[in-house]
C-alpha cells in the first residue's frame, strides 16, 4: 500500500513536470508564430511568397542534425513538419492582410 502510493507520488512529480514543460513549450510556439506573422506582414509589404521550401528544408535539416535525443531524428522532423505548417498558415494570413486571431480557430477570419 505505501510502495503504490510511493510510486504514485512520484509519477505525480513527473507528471507535474511535464505540465510545466508543456507550459513552456506554448509559450516558445506562440513566441515562433508571432515571428512568422510578423515575416508575413513583410512579406506582404515586399510582395514577397510566402512559402520558402529552402528555408523550410534548411530548418528541417538542421533540428535533425541538432537533436541530442531521445527523440528520433524523423520523430523530431515530424514534429518540426507540423509546427513549420502552423507557421506558414498565419504568415500566409498576415500576408494576405488578414490578421491571426489568438484562441481557438485562430484563422484571421473575426469568428
Amino acid at each position: 500500500m505505501a510502495q503504490e502510493r510511493d510510486v504514485d507520488d512520484e509519477i505525480d512529480q513527473w507528471r507535474r513536470r511535464i505540465d510545466l514543460i508543456d507550459g513552456q513549450l506554448m509559450s516558445l510556439l506562440n513566441s515562433r508564430s508571432a515571428c512568422a506573422v510578423e515575416i508575413g506582414r513583410i512579406k506582404r509589404r515586399l510582395g514577397l511568397p510566402v512559402y520558402s521550401p529552402e528555408r523550410e528544408a534548411w530548418i528541417l535539416e538542421r533540428v535533425m542534425r541538432d537533436n541530442p535525443g531521445p527523440l528520433d531524428p524523423m520523430a523530431v522532423r515530424r514534429v518540426f513538419e507540423r509546427v513549420i505548417d502552423e507557421s506558414r498558415r498565419l504568415e500566409r494570413l498576415a500576408a494576405e492582410g488578414r490578421e491571426p486571431a489568438p484562441g481557438p480557430g485562430g484563422d484571421g477570419k473575426g469568428d
